[in-house]
């Protein structure tokens, strides 16, 4: 006999990493606890995800759709990560052509949750007309779906123009400064607006929030409550929070060469000094942007490790290169690697002293996990609401730069490094890392949400023979 304890959850993420990367998370979390899990995506994608443990392969099932090809999508390309920034349009239009696939592994199988992404708008019709329990599963902080997605019952929104992004919207009913700044919004505002796919962003979360059953968000009470509280609000649906869903040391990876070496590096530096350099799998770095980095690093004198990211995807022909001197001038105390890096076991090593960070969430956390402080610097997508959020709780000081053009000097860069990891000014950030890595870092408060996430999906699940 069947255990009617136990669910069958479909979860299709985004085709990015850093949301497939949550998804899978949140996958192994619930596989955890004896349920099972399809997991939903491109070929390509699904083979380049990390490996499951061994324990949990006979409760998680790949399943694997795969991406038409349509005109201006490079062959291959099946994530942002493969693709520079104007042709991402190209993967939504692709991405849309999958609902026919979607609805017939759905009428095919026995699953009694369906969790989807902010892209797939056509997705929650599909899964009410099944009779499937279904739920918008948002990596993005309660406080980036509170900015972007307004209540359906609020007719007076007339945010046409990047400048009124920069205040909080009109239905955010508590004090915050959370907002764009007026050269994030100026970046991603095609997407925001409309693109190649004929569909925004905003339309697409939107409609997600507008159809699911209920929201859960890759967040935590103690970390927004107004916020969370606000959606659920203006919403008029549940929207539960599942925790960060911090990594673990299986996630981290084996020992390879190439962390034998990094680790030699890292043995030889003073405690807390060194400052970590990456900017995540979306983030690629003009010209003028690499200059002045690595000018700062260079007139900082702070140790650092930089994963640089010199183009997107084997399409991009526009390869930024280093300043002419740069590592042999810095050989001494710095290293810059062009390829992947363990970047979980490079911040639990306890010579990183200072994280300069694009602002994303999943890096926040696994930031957090180990006390680094933070240097901001915001590049796409909700990496901006992310760096105002962590500006108000002093888990982060922010590169100055230019509000129009969001251009920057090597000296700020430099200026900013010294003050988070080195001067006295820097202590209120360097003592919040550490009361952020009790509240983000505990597994047990974190297994709490998930629990409590579980017992919402036991309790609300639809019966399909009634709905049928």
């Amino acid at each position: 006999m069947a255990d009617d304890s136990k669910l069958h959850i479909a979860l299709f993420p985004w085709l990015a990493f850093g949301h497939m990367i949550p998804f899978l998370g949140l996958a192994k979390l619930l596989a955890q606890k004896s349920h099972k899990i399809s997991f939903i995506s491109t070929p390509g994608n699904i083979d380049r995800l990390p490996k499951l443990p061994p324990n949990l392969t006979n409760l998680i099932t790949f399943v694997k759709v795969p991406l038409p090809r349509i005109d201006h999508l490079p062959e291959d390309a099946q994530a942002t990560t493969d693709l520079p920034f104007e042709k991402v349009q190209y993967l939504k239009k692709a991405y849309d052509c999958l609902k026919q696939p979607l609805q017939t592994f759905l009428e095919n199988s026995d699953v009694d949750w369906l969790f989807y992404d902010f892209s797939a708008f056509w997705l929650p019709e599909i899964a009410k007309s099944l009779g499937i329990s279904h739920g918008f599963f948002s990596v993005f902080l309660g406080s980036t779906l509170g900015t972007f997605v307004k209540p359906a019952s609020f007719i007076d929104d007339d945010r046409t123009k990047p400048e009124q992004f920069t205040v909080p919207a009109k239905w955010v009913n508590f004090p915050t400064k959370v907002a764009l700044k007026l050269f994030e919004i100026i970046k991603i505002f095609e997407s925001v607006s409309g693109d190649a796919s004929g569909v925004s962003d905003i339309f697409r979360i939107a409609e997600v929030v507008k159809g699911c059953d209920v929201i859960i968000v890759r967040s935590c009470m103690d970390f927004e409550p107004e916020w969370l509280n606000l959606l659920q609000e203006i919403h008029g649906k549940p929207c539960i929070p599942a925790g960060v869903l911090p990594t673990t040391e299986y996630d981290a990876g084996e020992e390879t060469e190439e962390w034998i070496s990094i680790k030699e590096w890292l043995d030889k530096q003073e405690k807390a000094s060194v400052v970590y350099v990456a900017f995540g799998s979306e983030a690629k770095l003009s010209q003028v942007e690499l200059n002045e980095i690595a000018l700062g690093l260079e007139l900082s004198g702070i140790p650092f490790f930089w994963v640089l990211r010199n183009r997107r995807g084997l399409t991009d022909t526009e390869v930024i290169k280093l300043p002419d001197g740069f590592e042999e001038r810095t050989k001494e105390r710095g290293v810059v690697c062009t390829s992947w890096a363990p970047q979980l076991k490079i911040l639990a090593h306890d010579s990183v002293g200072g994280y300069l960070i694009h602002s994303g969430w999943s890096s926040v956390v696994e930031a957090s996990q180990h006390a680094i402080p933070l240097i901001l610097m915001t590049f796409t997508s909700d990496q901006g609401i992310n760096a105002r959020i962590l500006e108000e709780k002093k888990m982060g000081y922010p590169i100055p730069r230019n509000e129009f053009d969001g251009s920057f000097t090597g000296e700020s860069v430099a200026e900013s490094l010294k003050l988070v990891i080195v001067k006295d000014e820097g202590k209120i950030y360097r003592g919040k890392a550490k009361e952020m890595r009790i509240l983000l870092g505990d597994r047990k408060r974190q297994e709490m949400y998930i629990n409590n996430f579980l017992d919402y999906l036991k309790t609300n699940k639809q019966a399909k023979a009634m709905v049928n």
